[in-house]
């Protein structure tokens, strides 16, 4: 899966380091999922550090796959609309 994030902070002006810093992670530990398997949480974070929907921290010409397990719940993701709706149901129910 390949994320934006750098990108979007370049578009904002934010610096990996101030975005690590908003978001309560080392620098080290942003990078790293950044480039590996972030959790929902940390993108969650990331997107709401930002200001960005979810779905923006997605390279758009990449399809998506991929499971969730979200409170022992698994979830398929196949869409950037599910993905979605699934980040806005984990929000709502924290």
């Amino acid at each position: 899966m390949k994320l934006r994030v750098l990108e979007i902070c370049k578009e904002k002006g934010v610096t990996q380091k101030q975005l690590s810093k908003n978001i309560g992670m080392s620098e080290t530990g942003l990078s790293k999922s950044i480039n590996g398997n972030p959790t929902l949480e940390t993108l969650i974070k990331i997107a709401r550090s930002l200001d960005v929907p979810i779905t923006e921290l997605f390279a758009e010409t990449e399809p998506i796959f991929g499971v969730l397990i979200v409170n022992g719940v698994t979830h398929r993701i196949e869409t950037f609309d599910q993905l979605e709706r699934l980040c806005e149901a984990c929000r709502v129910s924290n």
